[in-house]
Formats: structure tokens, C-alpha cells, sequence
């Protein structure tokens, strides 16, 4: 392998890690964020899914709670949808 083919897959996982965070602000998943980067990106949603991967073996506290929050959020989102009435 050259040095500059490995700078070069470094500044693709780079790019991957800081485009995975964005996702996470948004609260996607991970399949979400593999789907938007392959779609926006056009990055191969294996590569997506090895960058999450290893991020999720580094950071096993964020994601835990991560996980955690975006489950309340979709548990709140199917209870407040099923809340409304709708007039007759």
C-alpha cells in the first residue's frame, strides 16, 4: 500500500466519522445514516457501517444512551399520535 493511498482512505474514514455525526444530530440510525450517505454522498454503506462500527466500539457509552434516547423518542411519537382525536 502507498502513502498516498493511505492518506487517502484515512481522509475517506475522516470524512465517513464527520458526516456520521451529522447524522447523529438528526437522531438517524445507523441504517438511515448508511442510506443518506450512500444517497447524498455516494458512499458505500459498508464503508458507513465499518465507520459506525468501530465509532460504537470507541464510544459504547454515547451509543448506549443514544439508543436509548431515540427509543423514548419513537415510544413519545407512537403515543402522541395515537393521543389525537380527530373531530367528527
Amino acid at each position: 500500500m502507498t502513502r498516498q493511498t493511505m492518506i487517502c482512505g484515512t481522509a475517506v474514514v475522516l470524512l465517513v466519522h464527520r458526516l456520521i455525526e451529522e447524522c447523529l444530530i438528526f437522531n438517524m440510525s445507523k441504517e438511515e445514516c448508511m442510506e443518506a450517505l450512500s444517497k447524498h454522498a455516494n458512499i458505500m454503506p459498508a464503508i458507513t457501517s465499518t465507520v459506525w462500527c468501530e465509532l460504537e466500539k470507541e464510544n459504547k457509552d454515547f451509543f448506549e444512551a443514544y439508543k436509548n434516547t431515540r427509543k423514548e423518542h419513537q415510544t413519545q411519537m407512537v403515543s402522541s399520535s395515537s393521543q389525537k382525536v380527530i373531530p367528527p
